[in-house]
């Protein structure tokens, strides 16, 4: 195994990763490495870094550049987000070409915006735009990484709605 970046977050943020091992080696690993891809994004919101290494070492090209300009909002806002994150209904499928396909839903009905200049939590009510799709490409990097290459999302999904 290679060294692999240290993630560490804000106490007041958790997560719950409501996916389950599927018994495949390869699909439970595009499983932990987008959670942690997941991770290291919200730990460079909260250490305001929009270039820290940890996401850049789980993701590359259109991924790498849509989690800066993603973080570097957050940055432009002093925000971080806190409270929890809950993500579900993951699909992966390994393709012929070694590539993986990932799929799955979020719920923020309980993550919030965090001022970062005056500490405020900024509370908004569920709506459908509390639930979001993304669907992810990942290939086989280094050390047995998972890279995700291009991430989309889909906010307001009915794929996702409870």
């Amino acid at each position: 195994m290679g060294e692999r970046p240290e993630i560490k977050l804000p106490s007041d943020l958790s997560y719950a990763f409501e996916w389950s091992k599927t018994g495949d080696g390869k699909k439970d690993a595009v499983l932990g490495d987008t959670e942690q891809f997941i991770k290291a994004v919200d730990m460079a919101i909260a250490d305001q870094d929009p270039l820290d290494k940890a996401y850049r070492f789980y993701s590359e090209g259109a991924a790498a550049a849509g989690s800066q300009k993603f973080i570097q909002e957050f940055v432009d806002y002093k925000d971080r987000i806190t409270g929890t994150k809950r993500f579900f209904d993951a699909k992966v499928q390994i393709n012929a070409d070694g590539t993986a396909g990932l799929v799955y839903c979020e719920d923020q009905t309980k993550a919030y915006n965090k001022s970062l200049k005056t500490g405020k939590v900024e509370v908004d009510a569920p709506s459908s735009d509390s639930y979001v799709l993304y669907r992810s490409l990942l290939r086989p990097g280094r050390q047995g990484v998972w890279i995700t290459e291009k991430l989309t999302s889909q906010r307001g999904s009915a794929e996702c709605q409870p």
